[in-house]
C-alpha cells in the first residue's frame, strides 16, 4: 500500500491545512544529563545526593528517597549543580510535592562557569541576562516535569524563594539541545593535551550549529558573519559539507540588503566575501556562488567606492579587526586593509568561476590600488599574522621579530588560527604547537571545557579554576576579566570563533591541503614537530580522506593515505 503524506504526518491529522503548511520542524535533537557532583548547598538540604541517581524521565505518584529543600525564615535552601561540560540548552526539574499546594517559586541560576550560576545580577561581576535568560523565577507544583531556560551552562543553581516552603525534588536534567551530525573529521597524535584541544575545538563549535551558526551560545546567539569564518574552517575539517553554513550565509545576505554592511559593518562584508570563495573551494559547486552573484557585485562596489588616491581602505562603518584590537585605530588599519585585500582576491576568483569579465577587471584593479598603501600593524600579532597571509609582509621576518616571542602572549581567540597559520607559512610549526599548549591548553587548565571568547594567558596567574567556587586570595577569572561587551561574566565563554586550533592541527599537522575546488585534488604534507605520530580523517564531498604519519627513526615521516573515488591525493 503506498504511502500518503498524511500517513507520514499522523500527528497533523487534526489540524487545519494552513497551521500544517505554516508548522516548521525542529532539526535539532536533545539528550538528557544527568549532573556530575553536587558543588555546594545552604541551608536546609536533605539527600541532595538523589540528584545524582540515574531516575527515569517521568514523574509518578510516590516520592522515592527526593531531595528536599526547606526554606525558613532563617534562610533560603539552595543547591549549585554541575554538569560536568558545558552544553546549549535547559533543564527539566521534576517535582514531587510542594508544601504550599500552589506552586512554590522557585529561582534558577545558569552559569558557564561555577562563579556565574552563584551571582547577582550587575554589580562588578555584571552578570547580565541578555540574549538568553539564564536567571529565571518560575513556579513549580506537585506532581511536575518543567522545562526551564536555553542558555549555555555548565552550572544551575536553584534556590528555594519563599519562607516556609517545602519542595520534593526526583531529579534535575540538563537538556542537551544539539544538532545531530557525526564527526567525520578526526584528530589523534603522541601528546593527549593536542587531542583534547582538537576536540574541544570542535565541540565549541558543534554547540554553536544550532539552526544556524551561532557566535556564542549564552551571547549574543546571532549569525556574526565574521565569526563564522574561523568556524566555517571549523566545519569543514570535521563535519564536512553541513547546511547550516548556506543557511546562515542565505539569512545574513536578506538580512543587509545593499548598499548595507552585514551586521553593521564593512569588515564583516569582507569576510563574506572570503567564506563565500573558501565555501565554493571546498564544495566544488558552482551554481552556491552563481546565486549570489548580484549581492556579491553589490558589495565589491562598495569596496571599490572604499580606497582613496593611496590605496587605503577608507571605510568608516565597522571597522573591526578584534576585540584586543579595538582603540588602536594603526593596528585596526592594517588589519581592515590587510583583510580588504583578502577580499577582493577572493572576489576576483569568484567571478573567473562564474566568468565575468568586467568584474575582474575591476577586482584587480582594486588589488593594484591596496598593494600600494604601507600600514603599520605595531606589534599586533592579529594584524600582523593577516599582512602575512596577504603577501604584503615577509613570513619569517615578522615571525622572528613579532609572532615567535613571548610565545602565546598577545594572542587572540578570534585571531588565532591566523597567527598560526601565519607562523606555518614561516615553517615554524614547532613553536605553533607549543602556542597552542600554552594558549588553548591555558583554559583547558583553568576547566574550560569549551573555548572562550576572549583570553590573555596573563589570567592564569594566582586564578581560581571556573569549575570551582572561588578561592579566597585567588582571581575569579570570569568575574574580574573580559573588556568591551564582554566584561565579566557576560563574557561568553563558548564562542566558536576560539576554535581555530583544530582546523589549523588537521591541516598542518595532518597536513591535509586543499588544491582544487571540491577537494578533487588535495596535497598531503604532514608537519609533526616534537610529536612521534599523528593520525586522522578529512571530510570531503567524496567521502573522507584518512592519513596515518610516524616518525621513523632517522626523524623523517613515513605517511599512509587513502582518498575516496573522486579525490587525487599529492605529497
Amino acid at each position: 500500500m503506498k504511502e500518503t503524506q498524511r500517513d507520514r504526518r499522523d500527528i497533523f491529522r487534526v489540524m487545519e491545512k494552513e497551521t500544517v503548511d505554516c508548522s516548521k520542524a525542529d532539526t535539532r535533537s536533545r539528550q538528557f544529563l544527568l549532573p556530575r557532583r553536587i558543588l555546594w548547598t545552604q541551608g536546609d538540604v536533605e539527600n541532595s545526593q538523589a540528584l545524582l541517581k540515574d531516575r527515569e524521565l517521568q514523574i509518578s505518584l510516590a516520592a522515592k528517597e527526593p531531595c528536599v529543600m526547606k526554606s525558613s525564615e532563617e534562610g533560603k535552601a539552595s543547591l549549585l549543580l554541575d554538569y560536568g561540560v558545558e552544553i546549549h540548552g535547559g533543564i527539566r526539574l521534576l517535582v514531587w510535592s510542594d508544601s504550599t499546594n500552589r506552586g512554590a517559586k522557585v529561582r534558577i541560576r545558569f552559569g558557564e562557569s561555577a562563579s556565574e550560576a552563584m551571582s547577582e545580577p550587575g554589580g562588578e561581576s555584571n552578570s547580565t541576562n541578555d540574549h538568553a535568560r539564564r536567571d529565571i523565577t518560575a513556579e513549580v507544583g506537585m506532581m511536575s516535569m518543567n522545562q526551564i531556560g536555553e542558555s549555555g551552562f555548565r552550572f544551575v543553581r536553584i534556590d528555594l524563594e519563599e519562607p516556609e516552603a517545602v519542595l520534593a525534588l526526583k531529579s534535575v536534567w540538563a537538556v542537551l539541545v544539539y544538532k545531530d551530525v557525526p564527526y567525520r573529521g578526526s584528530f589523534a597524535c603522541s601528546d593527549p593535551l593536542l587531542n583534547r584541544i582538537w576536540d574541544v575545538g570542535a565541540y565549541t563549535v558543534h554547540l554553536n550549529m544550532q539552526e544556524y551558526i551561532w557566535d556564542g551560545i549564552k551571547r549574543d546567539r546571532l549569525v556574526w558573519v565574521g565569526d563564522m569564518h574561523p568556524e566555517v574552517t571549523t566545519v569543514k575539517a570535521v563535519f564536512g559539507e553541513d547546511d547550516s553554513v548556506e543557511k546562515s550565509l542565505d539569512f545574513i545576505r536578506e538580512e543587509t540588503p545593499l548598499p548595507g554592511w552585514m551586521n553593521g559593518m564593512a569588515s564583516y562584508s569582507m569576510w563574506y566575501a572570503v567564506i563565500a570563495y573558501d565555501w565554493y573551494f571546498y564544495t566544488g559547486r558552482k551554481e552556491f556562488l552563481e546565486k549570489q552573484k548580484d549581492y556579491l557585485g553589490g558589495i565589491l562596489d562598495q569596496f571599490s567606492a572604499h580606497i582613496d588616491e593611496n590605496g587605503q581602505d577608507t571605510v568608516k562603518e565597522g571597522r573591526f579587526l578584534d576585540w584586543p584590537s579595538a582603540g588602536r585605530d594603526k593596528v585596526v588599519d592594517a588589519g581592515v586593509q590587510a583583510l580588504h585585500i583578502w577580499a577582493a582576491r577572493s572576489l576576483e576568483k569568484i567571478f573567473t568561476v562564474l566568468g565575468d569579465e568586467q568584474r575582474i577587471a575591476q577586482c584587480r584593479r582594486d588589488l593594484e590600488r591596496l598593494a600600494g598603501y604601507e600600514t603599520d600593524y605595531e606589534d599586533s600579532k592579529q594584524a600582523a599574522a593577516l599582512s602575512v597571509l596577504m603577501g604584503m609582509k615577509d613570513a619569517v621576518q615578522v615571525n622572528d621579530t613579532l609572532l615567535k616571542p613571548g610565545g602565546a602572549k598577545g594572542m587572540s581567540t578570534f585571531m588565532g588560527y591566523y597567527i598560526l597559520t601565519a607562523r606555518a607559512m614561516a615553517e615554524d610549526y614547532q613553536g605553533c604547537l607549543d602556542c597552542i599548549r600554552e594558549y588553548w591548553g591555558g583554559m583547558l587548565a583553568l576547566g574550560a571545557t569549551t573555548f572562550w571568547e576572549d583570553f590573555n594567558v596573563d589570567w592564569m596567574e594566582n586564578a581560581s579554576p571556573i569549575d570551582e567556587l572561588p578561592q579566597d586570595g585567588k582571581v575569579d577569572v570570569h568575574a574580574a576579566y573580559g573588556g568591551f561587551c564582554y566584561q565579566g561574566h557576560r563574557h561568553s565563554f563558548c564562542h566558536g570563533w576560539a576554535s581555530g586550533a583544530t582546523p589549523w592541527l588537521t591541516e598542518n599537522v595532518l597536513g591535509i591541503k586543499i588544491l582544487e575546488p571540491g577537494c578533487r585534488k588535495v596535497k598531503v604534507e604532514p608537519h609533526l614537530g616534537d610529536l612521534e605520530w599523528a593520525e586522522g580523517s578529512y571530510p570531503t564531498p567524496y567521502g573522507d580522506i584518512k592519513v596515518s604519519h610516524r616518525k621513523r627513526e632517522n626523524g623523517s615521516v613515513e605517511t599512509k593515505a587513502e582518498a575516496p573515488e573522486g579525490v587525487e591525493l599529492c605529497r
